[in-house]
């Protein structure tokens, strides 16, 4: 009887030791589940973090190349446009060497010529003369033709030379270019001007649009011909309608 009473006891015990240690971990579970869905969490963002950096970080490589890459081709033009432009001036330089040449030819041919008439020539010798002072004249007009030009041919090269080594500064035009408009496209904003290459007009040049004394709009070249080019508005200058017939003058004219 006695035995019996104590394995009761001793059951009961362990009943409520068990019951004590399972309200311990009960009570201990949530606190930890938290804390493992946390550090799972973390351990997520952390991952997601360091993929979206690896991303970033490829494409500001990617990003970089490009600019290295476009770097080296802005480079490389102007160098050529450098080249170009020396090459022009070379060139402009012995135009100028030579027509001085010529004209000092033909200036010594005058006093020949004048000399000879007063003294006793023959008609075969004067002839000669004539003839000398005709091919320099002529030398004279190929080699003015030449330097024209080539005087636009630098005004060009050097308004592409600025595009690199100073792309704020404005492409000046000759002070006394006037023009006017043939044709307006009100739908893209572009007009046709009855100015181009033979009147000093350089690509990307800016003109002012009048009419009657008063400013109409700004336009920039945007390609240029012979004897026109074609011009487009400058945002945020339309102060009125552009029509055919309204006068054209530079923005910013050279000195």
């Amino acid at each position: 009887m006695l035995l019996r009473i104590s394995l009761i006891v001793a059951i009961i015990a362990a009943l409520a030791a068990g019951t004590l240690s399972y309200l311990e971990v009960s009570d201990k579970i949530p606190a930890l589940a938290k804390q493992r869905d946390d550090e799972k969490t973390a351990k997520v963002n952390e991952i997601a973090a360091h993929t979206k950096t690896k991303t970033e970080l490829k494409k500001t490589q990617g990003e970089l190349a490009q600019t290295k890459q476009e770097l080296g081709d802005t480079k490389a033009e102007r160098d050529k446009a450098v080249a170009r432009a020396e090459s022009q001036s070379k060139r402009a330089d012995e135009l100028n060497d030579k027509l001085t040449k010529v004209s000092s030819e033909r200036d010594d041919a005058q006093n020949q010529l004048a000399q000879y008439k007063a003294s006793d020539l023959t008609p075969d010798q004067v002839v000669k003369l004539n003839k000398t002072l005709k091919e320099a004249r002529l030398e004279i007009e190929a080699v003015n033709g030449e330097k024209v030009v080539l005087v636009r041919t630098v005004a060009r090269l050097t308004n592409e030379l600025n595009k690199y080594i100073g792309p704020d500064q404005f492409v000046k035009l000759r002070a006394d270019l006037r023009g006017k408009i043939l044709n307006v496209d009100p739908k893209w904003d572009f007009v046709v001007l009855n100015v181009g290459e033979d009147q000093g007009v350089l690509q990307d040049g800016e003109l002012l649009v009048s009419r009657s004394g008063k400013l109409v709009a700004k336009v920039v070249v945007r390609n240029v011909q012979k004897d026109r080019c074609i011009a487009n508005l400058v945002p945020g200058w339309k102060i009125g309608e552009m029509t055919e017939g309204d006068d054209v003058s530079p923005a910013h004219p050279s000195t």
